[in-house]
């Protein structure tokens, strides 16, 4: 017999929950913690951060070692993870399929913790939470923090991907002009104007896209806006045929993939190579800015 679901707190549509309520559940057995801190201009030190403190019984996963994979010539800066990889990774945790209530934090207004999430229901698991204000709001409020490793579990994970969550560049070139169909830039507004690009050998953006910086679904102390702030926030996309997500290279775009699904828009696709796998077909007749 399965074991019982851990109830899902009502927060924020079941997707976000409050430290409060977390602190409550840290020994409950149905819940598993992810810490998924990290920086890309020091991919040392989310790893770093964890070692030296964490909430406990916290796991950590990698942005480049556990919630992407190798880099090819094209499909961008954070290809998505081999899902068989990532489930024995996610099994290894104690994570059971559609039983684990799982938790996802870090420490920058849900630019990775917001990963998971999204990869977690990509691979059919729907029990997923990121935590409001992250780590940092969860010391601030004097909750307990460990260097202690949690003890081993083993789950049981098998993926079941929703292939159609995903479009790869010629989805994107064969439906970005199309009525109907838009397309999101995620990255802040300087970046999408070309005003400037500290990361990708091209600065600009795809033709024909709309810029929503992914920042402006949280503010600057790591909270999420509230429902009816993120519904405003995408009132005039809300009758959309289809939305298209991208970001520099498919991470922080998935705060924006979170931020449609608080907001009651439902379907909106991940361009996962996003801008920087766009970049990679420069001079090869296709993706060519």
């Amino acid at each position: 017999m399965p074991n019982a679901q851990c109830p899902m707190p009502n927060l924020m549509q079941n997707y976000v929950i409050s430290a409060q309520w977390l602190r409550e559940h840290l020994e409950d057995p149905q819940v598993v913690i992810v810490d998924c801190r990290f920086s890309l201009a020091d991919a040392e030190l989310g790893k770093k951060q964890y070692q030296n403190s964490h909430i406990p019984g916290a796991r950590y996963l990698d942005l480049n070692l556990d919630l992407s994979s190798s880099i090819q010539t094209h499909g961008g800066r954070h290809p998505l993870p081999d899902s068989n990889t990532l489930a024995q990774k996610l099994a290894a945790m104690g994570i059971n399929f559609q039983n684990t209530l799982v938790v996802a934090y870090d420490d920058s207004r849900f630019a990775f913790a917001s990963r998971l999430w999204w990869l977690l229901r990509y691979f059919g698991h729907d029990r997923v939470a990121v935590l409001d204000g992250g780590f940092t709001q969860w010391v601030e409020a004097g909750y307990p923090v460990t260097q202690d490793l949690p003890i081993p579990k083993v789950g049981n994970f098998t993926p079941q991907v929703q292939v159609d969550w995903v479009v790869d560049i010629a989805g994107v070139k064969t439906r970005q002009h199309l009525a109907g169909v838009v397309l999101v830039d995620s990255r802040e507004g300087d970046r999408y104007r070309g005003d400037q690009e500290p990361i990708d050998p091209i600065a600009g953006h795809i033709p024909g896209a709309v810029n929503y910086p992914w920042q402006d679904a949280s503010n600057p102390n790591g909270y999420l806006q509230p429902i009816e702030d993120q519904r405003q926030r995408w009132r005039n996309l809300d009758a959309s045929e289809e939305i298209i997500v991208y970001c520099g290279s498919g991470v922080t775009a998935c705060v924006n993939l979170l931020s449609l699904e608080l907001a009651g828009v439902r379907g909106a696709k991940l361009y996962a190579g996003s801008w920087s796998d766009w970049c990679s077909y420069q001079g090869l007749g296709i993706g060519d800015v």
